[in-house]
């Protein structure tokens, strides 16, 4: 069984870079070693999928990059099953969950990417996709997926756009702290690797680890939350039940 390669990035716009570009070097990276000269895009978690699939090739049309639309293929899941890389995109995880499971995705794309190990790049919601669950999306639930269980390409939960509480804000409303916790009060949660704007996971086989430009924190049931820095070795959690 060939390794999977995946790259889970908190988002794909931070303060101060353009689309995509804090992460520039980390996606080339991961394209260039695999030879991949076209990336399946899925747009599914935003409704206008034309727009978002131009969007998106701005930036890998720079890079030297084609990017085909799942959209515009008849087959979806004959585009996933032909795919060199694929990468998810950002918007309602909701949204998104509920299209994989309604055109039948879910098994195409966990084989492409565990059994035959292509590049999968997801942002936001596109990371929260590769996880067990999206129990720890910030996502409103604007319609209903026959499951929250995702991808499952990683054995643990993600919370992108994660924000540190304010200790001087006057806002009184639940702290995004305080809502992963609430999670893992339940007897089905799992692990939470909360992913600061600019953070993103990279996972390589067994071994993974932190990268980007921004730090993140680990939640394990019954435990104190756990500042994680760049480069940390995040091996460890593959090995989650």
């Amino acid at each position: 069984m060939a390794k999977r390669q995946l790259l889970l990035l908190s988002s794909s716009k931070v303060h101060g870079f353009e689309f995509l570009e804090y992460a520039a070097q980390d996606i080339n990276e991961l394209l260039t070693r695999n030879k991949v000269s076209t990336v399946l895009f899925i747009p599914y978690a935003l409704s206008n999928h034309d727009d978002y699939l131009k969007k998106v090739q701005i930036p890998f049309r720079k890079w030297g990059y084609k990017v085909e639309g799942i959209h515009q293929h008849e087959q979806p899941a004959e585009a996933v099953r032909q795919s060199q890389a694929i990468f998810i995109g950002g918007g309602n995880t909701f949204r998104l969950l509920k299209a994989l499971y309604d055109k039948q995705l879910i098994d195409p794309i966990r084989n492409r990417v565990l059994k035959h190990g292509i590049p999968y790049i997801g942002t936001s919601a596109g990371t929260n996709m590769a996880t067990r669950s999206i129990n720890t999306t910030n996502d409103m639930p604007i319609v209903y997926p026959p499951s929250f269980e995702a991808l499952n390409l990683v054995p643990f939960n993600i919370n992108p756009h994660y924000l540190d509480p304010e200790p001087d804000s006057k806002h009184k409303g639940e702290t995004r702290e305080e809502r992963i916790l609430q999670y893992q009060e339940e007897s089905t949660a799992h692990a939470v690797l909360a992913l600061r704007e600019g953070a993103s996971l990279y996972v390589e086989g067994t071994h993974a680890s932190l990268k980007g430009i921004s730090g993140a924190r680990l939640f394990l049931k019954n435990h104190d939350p756990k500042e994680i820095e760049v480069d940390a070795n995040l091996s460890y959690l593959l090995d989650l039940d």
